[in-house]
């Protein structure tokens, strides 16, 4: 099935000499709303992002998903994780991504890109070690993979493709190196369009900092860490601009999720030196939550002379957006067999806003549980117990504070123009919204699916029967205990 759509992608337009621009996707791991100087950060700098908002443009209502892998496995698809196939038919909580799921890499790459991941992968099962091999990066679209497997809880094993380098690398070097390698990929395949993808390591926790950042910010480790994504995003915009590729270059920078608030005092919005999670500012909670705090990540477009510079898109965009968006700039084909949940956004990238679609809906699923829906100024936060059993293992969330912790026993609608901190219920003074916004659920039920049901677009590639009832998920053998 995927060779013969390849197949499709090798014969369309590329060669007939079409405009194919360069993409650069830098996506940092739990950088959280705020953590930006542009989006309000005041006890650490980030001179360089700071100025590629000003050349280029911000988006303030960016989302991506609540947790790493899923939103990883969003990126690459343009899908919600929820609609994936899973190696095995189990929905992970870290996507383990079907072979046969096809990722932005392979469409582009069959339009004669350059690609390569420079980073953190999650994609072939959350583990250090104990991974399927077959599904790094290199079987997924990209020439070239010089990371590590997944998240740095404890280590980071550094692989070159699928080679062991470097067991528990030094993490205080990996926010340069992977910059290292990305500027000489850049410089190699200079003459042809390229797809650079730098999912970084930090700020997850463990955090570090290499020697020249180490203690230099007002912030403490948190702040010294994202200082050095900082200088290094600098140097990928310089090395473009040096081999005179800006004007024919998209760089997009943005996060996984929000901050990760179990890692500062009292799960509060990182403020202090000792903190090692960052801020989502006047959002509501962070990481593992539908709150705003935990989706919605700072985004930044930079792309002189196609990128209107200095200016904010307000309109609502997903990481699940950038698929369809390259694609279409690349003039490649978007696969015809299967759902693509995200949207062709280049309107919104060249500055067309009044091109947006008023009617986008974003929708919050955390794990396999669909918590809320958004469109336009509007947000409504579906009825869930406190401890949702769709959410598990998150079901009881000690991710984030005990404030956050809660369930609603009917429709909750925000506003949120007037309440980034979602505190006030607004459901009464607006029936009719809380009709079509429920009318949107049930047919994202129908379409995706929810914990108690599968959708029918919901994908599977391995069933030999008929499909589930339900979300497959893993049962524990003992109560999951949070980490």
């Amino acid at each position: 099935m995927r060779s013969a759509l390849i197949v499709l992608f090798l014969c369309t337009s590329w060669a007939d000499g079409a405009d194919r621009p360069n993409f650069v996707v830098i996506f940092t791991d739990d950088q959280g709303y705020e953590d930006v100087g542009c989006f309000g950060a005041s006890d650490f700098e980030t001179p360089r992002l700071d100025e590629m908002a000003e050349q280029g443009m911000k988006f303030t209502n960016f989302y991506a998903q609540p947790i790493c892998g899923p939103s990883r496995a969003a990126l690459m698809t343009g899908c919600y994780p929820m609609r994936v196939a899973e190696r095995g038919n189990t929905k992970q909580v870290h996507p383990i991504l079907h072979e046969d799921e096809i990722t932005i890499a392979e469409v582009l790459k069959a339009q004669g890109y350059a690609t390569a991941c420079f980073g953190k992968w999650d994609l072939a099962k959350h583990a250090q070690s104990g991974f399927y091999v077959d599904l790094l990066p290199t079987h997924q679209g990209f020439d070239f993979f010089f990371g590590t497997p997944t998240s740095n809880d404890r280590i980071a094993n550094l692989y070159r493709n699928e080679k062991l380098i470097e067991p528990k690398t030094d993490m205080a070097t990996l926010t340069k190196r992977y910059t290292d390698e990305a500027i000489s990929f850049i410089e190699t395949n200079q003459s042809r369009p390229f797809f650079v993808y730098i999912p970084h390591t930090m700020p997850h926790t463990r955090l570090d900092a290499s020697a020249d950042f180490r203690g230099k910010s007002e912030r403490g480790l948190y702040g010294d860490v994202l200082e050095e994504i900082d200088f290094n995003v600098g140097r990928i915009l310089d090395t473009i601009e040096e081999l005179d590729l800006a004007d024919n270059t998209y760089v997009l920078f943005t996060s996984d999720n929000g901050p990760w608030l179990i890692k500062n005092k009292d799960f509060a919005n990182g403020r202090l030196p000792d903190d090692h999670g960052g801020s989502a500012g006047k959002l509501r909670s962070g990481k593992v939550s539908t709150f705003e705090g935990g989706v919605r990540v700072p985004a930044i477009l930079w792309g002189p002379g196609r990128v209107p510079p200095n200016t904010t898109c307000e309109s609502i965009a997903t990481t699940m957006d950038i698929f369809p968006t390259f694609a279409a700039l690349a003039h490649a084909e978007v696969p015809d067999d299967r759902v693509i949940d995200g949207d062709d956004i280049r309107h919104l990238f060249h500055g067309e806003f009044d091109k947006a679609d008023p009617d986008k809906a974003y929708f919050y699923y955390l794990r396999v549980h669909l918590q809320a829906v958004r469109q336009g100024k509007w947000k409504l936060h579906l009825p869930r117990d406190k401890e949702p059993i769709g959410a598990a293992p998150f079901s009881r969330n000690n991710h984030i504070g005990p404030e956050d912790r809660v369930g609603f026993d009917s429709p909750f609608l925000v506003d949120l123009e007037n309440d980034l901190g979602e505190t006030t219920d607004v459901s009464d003074e607006n029936p009719q919204i809380v009709e079509r916004l429920l009318s949107l659920v049930e047919k994202m039920r129908e379409d995706l699916g929810d914990f108690d049901r599968v959708g029918k677009n919901m994908r599977f590639f391995d069933l030999a029967g008929e499909r589930p009832d339900v979300p497959p998920v893993p049962q524990p053998k003992t109560p999951a205990k949070q980490k």
